[in-house]
């Protein structure tokens, strides 16, 4: 006889899971800078490394793209979208945000979008938000105050500064429309089908922009230099594909399905502190105290925004997502 699991059981399992894949993704993306920066000092222009990376995981998730190709009948509109904002719009800006400004500053920037989802829920939605999850994007938000020194008068290059925030806005829509169709049951986008074509879309949309063929492609035969040490630049290449990328983009939807949108938006935080504790490590970018305490806040702000109830009142609250949203269904159906 098959034991019968608790509402509660359920929720917590299916939250507990969304919160590993929201971590795992956060590692993985957090990595993404650090091997690209020292490919674009070696040579490669940052719109280059972009298509590189974005163009190699769209080859590896091609047979997804076969395997789920109705979906470029059923939504089309849903594919065009993540390909334009959630890949290429995303990783153009960002990267060329690293030829100017640190790696750490950048992405803690680019992180500003936790803040921007909540008020795209909460104010053209209209869906209510738990306070746990608002105090989580204060905190965040604060904390990237801190790391990018507002009050010395924002010393970094204002153009790496403003490519920054153009990823945060391109950011929130990942997390839109990763979480798009996830409360349709069966008719649900399949995740994966979905990120194969956003790659797809990305990769035909950058190489426009970017113009590959111009690229200097004898860096990749060559060494590239990680804070002094010489690493072969494929192998940097290869991570940023593979992990930073296929993985990261993977288990990073998959978590915005199980959590919602602005919660795996404030967990994936912890990406900015994992990117400045790598550059710190790997490429020799100091932080000052400050900027230390801005990324203990955030992080702070990530564990409470992760630990949000639903909010009162609210039959179907924003941070109710995955498995919760099933029961809240099967309740209703009931």
């Amino acid at each position: 006889m098959p034991v019968q699991m608790s509402e509660s059981s359920q929720g917590s399992r299916g939250k507990g899971a969304g919160l590993g894949l929201a971590l795992a993704s956060a590692l993985a993306f957090g990595g993404s800078g650090v091997a690209a920066k020292p490919l674009i000092e070696a040579g490669l222009d940052p719109l280059h490394v972009v298509w590189l990376r974005v163009t190699g995981a769209a080859l590896v998730m091609l047979p997804l793209a076969v395997r789920h190709r109705s979906l470029l009948r059923r939504r089309p509109a849903l594919l065009a979208g993540f390909g334009l904002l959630a890949v290429s719009g995303v990783q153009a800006c960002y990267f060329a945000a690293l030829s100017r400004i640190p790696v750490g500053v950048a992405l803690l920037i680019e992180y500003l979008a936790p803040a921007l989802v909540l008020g795209w829920v909460r104010f053209v939605q209209r869906r209510p938000v738990s306070r746990a999850a608002a105090l989580g994007v204060i905190l965040a938000a604060g904390g990237l105050a801190c790391v990018v020194e507002v009050w010395s008068g924002l010393s970094f290059d204002a153009l790496g500064l403003l490519l920054a925030l153009g990823a945060a806005c391109c950011q929130v829509g990942y997390f839109v429309l990763a979480d798009h169709g996830g409360d349709a049951g069966e008719q649900a986008p399949d995740p994966l089908g979905v990120i194969a074509y956003g790659l797809l879309v990305g990769a035909a949309v950058l190489t426009v922009v970017a113009r590959p063929w111009s690229m200097r492609w004898s860096v990749l035969t060559g060494s590239a230099h990680l804070n002094g040490t010489a690493v072969p630049a494929v192998a940097l290449l290869a991570w940023i594909v593979l992990v930073a990328t296929v993985v990261a983009y993977v288990t990073g939807v998959l978590s915005v399905r199980r959590l919602s949108p602005q919660v795996a938006g404030v967990v994936a935080c912890l990406e900015a502190v994992i990117a400045t504790v790598l550059a710190w490590v790997l490429l020799g970018e100091h932080l000052s105290a400050p900027q230390i305490i801005g990324g203990a806040v955030v992080l702070v702000g990530a564990f409470i925004a992760q630990s949000a109830t639903p909010a009162q009142g609210s039959p179907e609250p924003v941070t109710a997502g995955g498995p919760e949203r099933e029961l809240s269904e099967h309740r209703a159906s009931a």
